[in-house]
């Protein structure tokens, strides 16, 4: 028994989806061209799509598994259930006017024609809204729509917002944030959601580490109290004597998103030679 697995074969998702995998102990190759693979170390069979036939392959069972962008499965929804978000691929479909068009909030979006390959999130958007605007549906070079007269304006997926700057547009309304989740077949056998745990397990443990940083750090021993409550790890600070007298070591786990401020109070607190390490899985 195995499970199947339909990732993008090109693009950030497939990036972003052969580097979680690999982090999870799960190798395979997948040569030029190829559309199959067979994985090392975990009952895993991987198919490489196009990012918007991943959804239908899972739906209709070929595929057991699929890692997808959430505006995909926004913009055209199938009969899957959505197990994890997995933290990587993240964008923002979003409105954009060019730089000159005066704006204030979506009232002044009424009677605009826009251009996107998101037809139905942007319908819904502006239904939500009461807005009346002329939707033109186009796929791919979406941001070039105003400058050659095909609509005043354009809703489409933004990373770094480089790509609008540079047309000469700017961002005015979020309509939806997405990352890539990881989805399934609603009609997984007893084994297959078995081998779906233990699959969910590694991404889990993977996903934590990334959020989290290993801290070590060096401390008089009488500050050991003040420090120790300054790290909020798992449970508490591993605390080992050093070769010179009155001085400790003390390792812990910190959050990624308090890093700076707690590395500041740690210093503050007299805490010396402090060394942050990447972690590669988090068991917890």
């Amino acid at each position: 028994m195995k499970l199947k697995i339909a990732i993008q074969k090109q693009g950030k998702l497939a990036e972003g989806s052969t580097a979680l995998l690999k982090k999870c102990g799960i190798g395979f190759s997948n040569g030029q061209g190829k559309l199959r693979a067979e994985a090392e170390d975990f009952p895993l069979e991987l198919f490489f799509l196009r990012d918007d036939d991943i959804p239908d392959y899972v739906a209709d069972g070929v595929a057991d598994l699929g890692i997808v962008g959430e505006n995909i499965l926004a913009e055209d929804p199938k009969p899957v259930d959505v197990v994890e978000k997995l933290g990587f691929g993240r964008c923002r479909l979003s409105i954009a006017v060019p730089k000159s068009f005066k704006y204030s909030d979506t009232a002044d979006l009424n009677g605009l024609r826009i251009a996107t390959s998101y037809p139905r999130i942007l319908s819904e958007f502006l239904a939500a809204r009461t807005v009346s605007a002329e939707i033109h549906e186009i796929s791919g070079s979406v941001e070039i729509a105003p400058s050659i007269g095909l609509a005043d304006a354009v809703c489409d997926l933004v990373s770094s917002g480089s790509t609008l700057f540079s047309n000469g547009l700017r961002e005015i309304e979020t309509v939806l944030r997405s990352e890539a989740v990881l989805i399934a077949r609603r009609d997984l056998s007893a084994e297959q959601n078995k081998l779906l745990e233990q699959f969910l397990f590694r991404i889990r443990s993977v996903l934590a580490a990334e959020r989290n940083k290993y801290i070590l750090l060096n401390a008089p021993e009488d500050k050991v109290a003040e420090i120790a409550s300054l790290l909020p790890g798992i449970k508490s600070p591993t605390v080992m004597p050093l070769a010179e007298p009155g001085w400790v070591s003390l390792h812990s786990v910190i959050s990624e998103h308090d890093f700076w401020e707690v590395v500041e109070n740690l210093k503050a607190a007299g805490a010396e030679g402090i060394l942050v390490l990447s972690i590669d899985q988090m068991i917890k």
